[in-house]
């Protein structure tokens, strides 16, 4: 992945003037003193960034848990190839009350918003410029939870729009792959992009990411501790008619 990685100033988001410079040896994404990284491949364009430090990130972590309400019942399945399955993971969203969010067959309405994700939504905005309104919530318990290959390319997101992947405790293994380099029938060998995103960080997914690239949270079993990840949208209502959920 580091040949994938552009360093930038710590001091000016856009630089310091001079050209950047490509990290060549290995170290992954940075460490908390480290200024924010870009990472960019073919129609792939990330930035990292530790957007909170240790003992705030604790501190929203265990909000989190205790204040998150998740979905359950029929909302904790999606339809796939036909057939419904359940999710492997805790997931719930959040958002203004005219937006509306579909995902594998599935129409969600988001909670309102509370003061722990606007506290992190005031976050993004200071450290960004850019406003969301809607966040989808993923919690794994462990690295038996995980979730599939996927592009956020919802018809309800903001053309162009970023979507900000913040998260809290333990680390995963998060996998970018070329929609070209999938499966059996690849037409073009690009190897994928694997990540790990630390405790309190952000992952910015900048346009065309999800045109080009899908992204996943695969399996790991020696992962024991729980992850909690929020990604953070700029949504526009769509027509009721069309996101009526038929079962």
């Amino acid at each position: 992945m580091d040949r994938f990685v552009v360093k930038r100033s710590a001091e000016e988001p856009g630089g310091d003037g001079k050209k950047p410079r490509l990290e060549e040896e290995a170290g992954g994404l940075p460490h908390p003193s480290q200024p924010s990284q870009e990472i960019r491949a073919q129609g792939l364009s990330l930035e990292y960034r530790l957007l909170f430090g240790r003992a705030e990130a604790d501190a929203i972590f265990q909000q989190l848990e205790k204040e998150v309400e998740y979905f359950e019942g029929e909302q904790t399945k999606l339809h796939v190839f036909g057939k419904w399955h359940n999710i492997p993971r805790k997931q719930v969203t959040y958002g203004d009350p005219e937006l509306t969010y579909t995902y594998s067959g599935v129409t969600f309405s988001p909670k309102p918003w509370i003061p722990v994700l606007n506290h992190i939504r005031d976050r993004l905005v200071l450290e960004t410029g850019h406003t969301f309104n809607f966040v989808v919530i993923n919690r794994y318990k462990d690295g038996e939870d995980h979730i599939g290959e996927h592009r956020d390319d919802e018809k309800e997101l903001v053309p162009r729009s970023p979507i900000a992947s913040v998260s809290f405790g333990a680390c995963r293994d998060f996998v970018f792959r070329h929609c070209d380099s999938r499966g059996k029938n690849a037409t073009r060998h690009i190897k994928p992009i694997r990540l790990q995103l630390a405790h309190g960080s952000l992952l910015m997914m900048k346009y065309p990411t999800n045109v080009y690239w899908y992204h996943s949270l695969p399996i790991r079993r020696r992962v024991l501790a729980p992850r909690i990840n929020l990604t953070f949208r700029k949504m526009m209502a769509v027509d009721k008619k069309e996101s009526i959920l038929t079962t």
